[in-house]
């Protein structure tokens, strides 16, 4: 390539990023604080998010605090559960962790979340005639937006000493019942969600 080919070629060439320095090119944008006169303005018509995001372009907004206290008080009102050789209540929320949070994109709004929990369980267990106090841990690992039908726990017992495999095995599957309105309330939960 001979050098007036090989400068003609590189004028010509096309470059993404570099900004055009010519003087009828568009001045860059300046940014501005919003007044009390914008915020004032009512927003335009089928639009979501801030008003600064008129456009409805993309906003996401974290709601862990609200999820998470609102999980622990919709699991805390679970009610006791009876059973054929026993009753068993929730006595507290030992652990609930994970995110939760609102999305405008194009003006749509899209929530979502993931979370776990632990719920302490406490009650008393007939075994051969006699009444014996139980209490262990519901464990709900890992779960999401619209998948609370695949809903998972694991049972896990304290002070088990004296009570028998039989026993240990009833319980554990007496314990599983809690699954269904568990479930109820985190259906709840997603409804709430929704219409934040």
């Amino acid at each position: 390539m001979e050098g007036g080919d090989l400068v003609k070629k590189q004028q010509t060439s096309y470059t993404y990023w570099v900004r055009d320095t010519r003087e009828d090119a568009a001045p860059l944008p300046v940014p501005r604080k919003l007044t009390a006169d914008d915020i004032s303005k009512p927003a335009q018509p089928n639009t979501l998010g801030s008003v600064w995001n008129q456009a409805g372009t993309w906003e996401e907004k974290n709601l862990n605090t609200w999820a998470s206290d609102r999980i622990k008080e919709l699991l805390k009102s679970l009610d006791s559960l009876e059973f054929s050789n026993g009753k068993a209540y929730i006595e507290g929320v030992s652990k609930c962790s994970g995110d939760a949070f609102l999305v405008t994109v194009r003006n749509k709004k899209r929530v979502g979340y993931t979370y776990e929990f632990s719920l302490k369980f406490k009650g008393e267990w007939q075994i051969q005639n006699e009444c014996k106090k139980i209490k262990g841990h519901l464990d709900i690992p890992e779960f999401s937006f619209g998948e609370l039908e695949d809903l998972e726990m694991t049972v896990s017992l304290s002070e088990e000493k004296d009570l028998g495999a039989v026993a240990k095995s009833q319980i554990c599957t007496a314990m599983r019942s809690f699954l269904v309105p568990i479930r109820e309330k985190l259906h709840k939960f997603e409804q709430e969600l929704k219409e934040r």
